[in-house]
């Protein structure tokens, strides 16, 4: 390539180029949206409630007694684990019953 050829602008763009070229123009004259900007007090308020609700699941679980994975599909069937403690309440065996309900169903097994 000729030495003078070598700076010189390129005589064509590429259609990449221009596109780009049009998107920017188009992106500086619209207005930018705002950002949503999320108080303190909001986050605050989710993370209190949060882990209120995880300390309530923690305090249930060992008032059930610890159970492992087996022990609740053994007492509420394959969606046990997955359940919350409302959602097991619900189907009849909230955490202070559980381990009565465990006796139950493993001599029922034997």
């Amino acid at each position: 390539m000729p030495r003078n050829k070598k700076n010189a602008a390129a005589k064509r763009t590429s259609v990449n180029r221009k596109t780009h070229a049009e998107s920017k123009r188009k992106a500086s004259k619209k207005t930018t949206p705002r950002k949503v900007v999320k108080t303190k007090a909001s986050v605050e308020a989710q993370q209190k409630s949060a882990s209120a609700n995880r300390a309530e699941g923690i305090r249930l679980f060992k008032l059930a007694g610890k159970p492992s994975k087996e022990d609740f599909i053994l007492v509420y069937g394959e969606r046990g684990p997955k359940m919350t403690w409302k959602g097991r309440q619900d189907a009849g065996v909230s955490a202070k019953q559980f381990q009565a309900a465990l006796a139950a169903k493993q001599s029922g097994q034997k």
